[in-house]
């Protein structure tokens, strides 16, 4: 298929050649046909050494590559991407590559953006909706996103994740319950804070909210201007006294529009693929034991890519 903006098609260069075989002089075809005398001179000179076939498009691939990536570091990105399931950002650290060059490498094995993907199969899925508009708050504490993770918990021994589906099947009756993993997010600088706790009622919210501040003013914000949440009951009505003492004004999302609370969602699904699912656990207690350590990790040393490869510690001042 001829470009868009091409001057001459397969037809319009055979009627060329077929003007040049009619004793047109080469200036004379180049007029009538509005191009250079170059351009005509070129196809009149295919035609003669290939025939009809010169007169086909050619790919503008180039017939050498000498500064593409080396095959081996290709392969080596796709298998960091496949096993370890991270953005460009991540992989071009690991690997001491250009974040645009990993971006290349993907699209030319043909890998969907991790948006596309599940985050626990890694299957590709319908992307969620999203917002059109990103928006980011100005300093630390101007908002602060909170939410709840809910997991199931994990028997003594491990789970089916451990020994398989078909070894735990005796065990579906047994009701183990869940984990209730609450969290909040500061806007601007993505500074996280999570706790493991066996409910989601008003007073835990509550309780964990002021531990929450408690813990963002020790890592240097000491003042949270905003809160959103989704409509959750515990939110609406419990919150209310926690926010007053602090001076907090409290936010919610249009009902049905999680996106809205995205970055704690977006962090939901990071702590998911990163901690609750990264391993296996022999039991609940040694998965909410490894939380704390990978906490500290994501504020401290994970790079982020909406901060320019940087923890989220970096946009705080020291304190």
């Amino acid at each position: 298929m001829a470009h868009a903006n091409a001057r001459t098609t397969p037809h319009g260069r055979r009627l060329i050649v077929a003007r040049h075989q009619q004793g047109w002089p080469t200036a004379h075809i180049a007029a009538a046909m509005g191009i250079s005398r170059a351009c005509a001179t070129r196809w009149i000179n295919r035609y003669r050494t290939e025939g009809d076939a010169g007169l086909l498009d050619r790919s503008s691939r180039p017939r050498s590559c000498p500064r593409r990536t080396p095959i081996d570091v290709e392969t080596r990105v796709i298998a960091l991407r496949r096993q370890f399931a991270r953005g460009r950002d991540w992989i071009a650290a690991e690997t001491g590559l250009p974040a645009r060059t990993v971006s290349r490498v993907l699209a030319r094995h043909h890998l969907p953006p991790l948006s596309a993907l599940d985050p626990m199969s890694g299957e590709l899925i319908r992307s969620s909706k999203t917002t059109a508009i990103r928006y980011e708050r100005e300093h630390p504490g101007d908002l602060v996103h909170m939410d709840v993770k809910k997991l199931g918990r994990i028997p003594v021994g491990g789970g089916w994740r451990a020994h398989g589906r078909a070894e735990r099947h005796s065990d579906r009756k047994v009701k183990i319950g869940y984990d209730y993993v609450h969290s909040v997010v500061d806007d601007h600088s993505r500074m996280a804070y999570c706790e493991v706790l066996g409910d989601e009622k008003g007073t835990t919210c509550a309780g964990f909210l002021a531990r929450a501040l408690d813990a963002f003013a020790a890592a240097g914000i000491p003042v949270v201007h905003r809160l959103i949440t989704d409509n959750a009951w515990a939110y609406k009505h419990s919150l209310r006294v926690v926010c007053a003492e602090r001076g907090i004004v409290q936010k919610f999302i249009r009902p049905h529009c999680p996106w809205q609370n995205g970055k704690v969602e977006r962090f939901n699904r990071t702590l998911a693929a990163e901690w609750a699912y990264a391993q296996v656990f022999a039991s609940n207690q040694e998965r909410t034991a490894a939380l704390a350590p990978w906490l500290e990790h994501y504020n401290t040393a994970r790079r982020h890519s909406a901060l320019g490869g940087l923890p989220p510690i970096a946009r705080l001042s020291p304190t």
